[in-house]
């Protein structure tokens, strides 16, 4: 009878091996997986991602703190803390998320469903740190690290930054480190009127300047954003800033 009942309740499980596969961890307990994967608008009682969220943002943390320490040992406090804030933002969460392709085994209410939840980078974030919570749980903190180690590789730019323009991925970063908005100064302005060259200087507070150089403000305002970017460790695309 025993077996029985414990062979309904894997057929009435869902079937999350194709999303381990993705996350890189096969789960001894998969209900931490699905609780993980239910927003409290699906969740009975208190079932929901809440608590793993809660516990896995606080696993991210150490974990890439703990890879950024072993990996720049020359780096001080304030560098350490700038690339760990680009790292863990909420956007590289979601980022991560999609990666893996959790939408379609997000367990939703109908109004999430309809709202369209299962695209939410707010849920994707929130559900990725809950993963990661879950793991913490179901196989401790190496196995997590394993994971994070891969997903949020230091240094490595995530698609949720690809997708943006070097000065919106700037004002993000700064916005995640609690920092003002960016500002551009023009320190330099050279050739003839209908070529003009523009030196651009984007700038953090805190965070020394980035200088680009381009045949219009914008185009030298992005090539500044882009290369402090770099510096920072936030942004590695080596290409040019854009085109008009």
């Amino acid at each position: 009878m025993g077996a029985t009942r414990r062979g309904k309740r894997r057929a009435d499980r869902p079937d999350l091996s194709t999303l381990e596969e993705k996350i890189g961890h096969r789960f001894a307990d998969q209900e931490l997986l699905v609780r993980a994967l239910t927003h409290v608008s699906a969740a009975t009682g208190p079932e929901s991602y809440q608590r793993l969220e809660f516990l896995g943002d606080r696993v991210l943390g150490l974990a890439v703190a703990d890879g950024l320490f072993a990996a720049l040992p020359g780096a001080d406090e304030g560098d350490l803390s700038r690339r760990l804030s680009g790292l863990v933002r909420r956007e590289s969460c979601a980022a991560v998320a999609t990666a893996w392709d959790v939408g379609p085994h997000l367990k939703l209410g109908a109004g999430e469903v309809y709202g369209g939840g299962r695209r939410n980078p707010a849920i994707l974030a929130d559900v990725c740190e809950a993963i990661l919570g879950a793991i913490f749980l179901d196989a401790g903190y190496e196995a997590a690290k394993t994971v994070i180690d891969r997903a949020f590789a230091a240094g490595n730019e995530v698609e949720g930054t690809r997708t943006r323009d070097p000065k919106s991925a700037l004002q993000e970063w700064a916005q995640g480190l609690g920092l003002p908005t960016p500002t551009y100064a023009v320190v330099e302005r050279a050739g003839p009127d209908h070529a003009p060259i523009f030196r651009i200087e984007a700038r953090v507070l805190g965070v020394a300047p980035g200088v680009g150089v381009g045949g219009s403000k914008r185009l030298a305002e992005q090539e500044a954003a882009r290369l402090l970017l770099m510096r920072e460790g936030v942004w590695r695309d080596e290409g040019a800033a854009g085109t008009e």
